[in-house]
């Protein structure tokens, strides 16, 4: 593996002189609004080490209370306010100073606004000194949201230079989100073309902070090293092919994709607008699995259906699971690659913790031809053939990144005329029926399953989705969370060369070292048929409290 410098691994998208100009004044807009007091010395950013999560915490730019406010999950953080322990003020101020201090270790951000964080905040705290009530359940709570979701005044972006823009309205959710109380301060870096697992751009590459060797995820990776890092106890997030869960999965943290057309998109920054052979989600990134609900509860309980027509208007039902055994399908691989050795030791610990487990009964699950199922996403996702993305970076003058290239290129992508769109929906409507009757035969409630095929990837490698974009053409909603494993070089070592099932696992093997993804997080999945978004989140809790007990 080529040795970077830290600067050099933080390094963003090239393009030609003209794309190099504007990219210089975007990059020193944001830098000029990281206040001078919170900078880190020039000794940290030359040599951190490998895992960087305990920087802000000795680094002495923040109080003892800052430091013990970004330790607070954002359940805390809203009881906390609601009960007049916290103001919001003090909230949006400690995870704005710790953001800043992520940002220069990992290239989480595209905006900082903290000062208009703050107003928000000071206008929420005078209404709660003179009501002596909270104006919704997310106030004073701040949340960071990612670059293409658009929040009034700030920078956002659609996955181009040649979409950028300086927002002049909220989307629909960061509007619903502020109508609950919610404060915001930063915008998140996300991948280039919004549309892969590398989360790189103009401002920068995000590194993962348990080892910057590996990447934070995509396409909301600013967003998961954030959090990560503590600069954000809840963000906003979306999903179209694992945007939510991969970033959340490499970085350690929680993330739920809801079932699609549940939660709010309208106002997105897109480029293929009218594209609908897969839906897009938004959900939360988070620190717990209870902010997850807190999210869903608040977002749901706005009634979105009400703002945007394409929202169908379903409540969050969390089924009381005490009164019958879960039926779990403990799904070991794909049947297409086969997951690295950390994930594999996490599946097997679950299955025998879940064996053992009065609550729960255990079911081995049998994907169902899983690669014809990811053949069809990956054909759905630029049925133009990657025309209108080859056009997009022309005129911006960028580079093409080598993960957008792979993703717009055959075998899967070709253009189409309407009759071939027609084609191709219909076996999506034939595998999605197939898959159906395949899950209640199989007779489980949910599944959990690996949300990569290992850990946190190296930088630029990751060329494999199945194992959550599967779910995105099924639209079953699905949780990540952390098993509370890293992965280990002295354990996590094939005990026998692996054959490979495909050409996709030949390469993953290829890809596993053991040395170099030392302690990355391990996470799992946790998913269920489509609008069992509440069982997913209870089944969740259930799980994990099994696995960790």
């Amino acid at each position: 593996m080529v040795i970077m410098s830290f600067k050099e691994k933080m390094k963003g998208l090239e393009g030609d002189a003209s794309y190099e100009a504007k990219a210089r004044v975007l990059r020193e807009q944001l830098e000029a609004k990281i206040p001078a007091g919170l900078r880190l010395p020039p000794a940290i950013l030359e040599d951190p080490p490998l895992d960087i999560t305990h920087i802000p915490e000795t680094c002495g730019l923040l109080s003892a209370q800052e430091l013990a406010i970004t330790e607070l999950d954002a359940t805390a953080v809203c009881q906390r306010i609601a009960a007049g322990e916290l103001t919001a003020v003090e909230a949006v101020t400690a995870f704005g100073k710790r953001a800043a201090i992520a940002h220069q270790l990992t290239a989480c951000l595209i905006d900082f606004f903290l000062d208009e964080g703050i107003k928000q905040a000071q206008q929420l705290d005078e209404y709660f000194q003179k009501e002596g009530k909270v104006i919704g359940p997310f106030h004073g709570l701040p949340i960071s949201v990612k670059a293409h979701c658009p929040v009034k005044g700030t920078v956002g972006c659609g996955g181009f230079l040649m979409n950028m823009e300086t927002s002049t309205e909220d989307c629909d959710m960061t509007s619903i989100l502020r109508s609950l109380g919610a404060v915001f301060y930063v915008k998140t870096n996300q991948t280039h073309s919004i549309m892969h697992l590398e989360s790189i751009s103009t401002y920068g590459r995000v590194l993962n902070p348990h080892n910057t060797n590996l990447t934070a995820g995509g396409s909301s990776g600013g967003e998961s090293a954030l959090i990560a890092m503590k600069g954000s106890c809840i963000g906003l997030g979306t999903d179209i092919g694992g945007s939510i869960r991969c970033p959340s999965a490499h970085c350690g943290i929680y993330g739920i994709r809801p079932s699609s057309r549940t939660t709010p998109t309208h106002g997105l920054l897109w480029y293929q607008h009218g594209q609908d052979g897969v839906f897009a989600s938004t959900g939360p990134m988070c620190r717990s699995g209870r902010d997850m609900r807190l999210f869903l509860e608040g977002v749901l309980g706005a009634n979105p259906a009400l703002l945007d027509p394409d929202v169908l208007p379903i409540p969050l039902k969390v089924p009381d699971l005490t009164q019958r055994k879960l039926r779990v399908g403990i799904m070991m691989h794909d049947g297409v690659v086969m997951p690295h050795p950390p994930t594999i030791r996490a599946l097997n610990l679950l299955k025998a913790k879940l064996d053992a487990s009065s609550e729960v009964e255990v079911v081995d699950y049998t994907p169902y031809d899983h690669d014809r199922g990811y053949s069809i996403i990956r054909e759905l996702y630029y049925e133009d053939g990657g025309a209108t993305v080859r056009r997009l970076i022309k005129e911006g003058g960028e580079n093409m990144h080598p993960l957008t290239e792979w993703v717009i290129s055959p075998p899967y992508v070709k253009n189409h005329d309407a009759a071939e769109i027609w084609k191709l929906r219909d076996r999506r409507d034939i595998y999605r029926r197939e898959y159906s009757d395949h899950w209640w035969s199989q007779n489980v409630d949910v599944v959990v399953c690996a949300p990569f095929q290992g850990t946190a990837s190296r930088h630029d490698t990751a060329k494999y989705w199945g194992y959550t974009a599967i779910w995105n053409l099924l639209d079953y909603p699905g949780a990540v969370f952390p098993t509370g494993l890293v992965a280990d070089p002295t354990v996590d070592v094939y005990q026998k060369s692996p054959s490979p099932m495909s050409a996709a696992d030949e390469y993953n093997i290829s890809l596993y070292d053991a040395a170099i993804f030392k302690g990355a997080p391990v996470s799992l999945q946790t998913v269920s048929r489509k609008f069992n978004d509440g069982l997913v989140l209870a089944a969740q809790d259930v799980i994990e409290r099994i696995l960790k007990s």
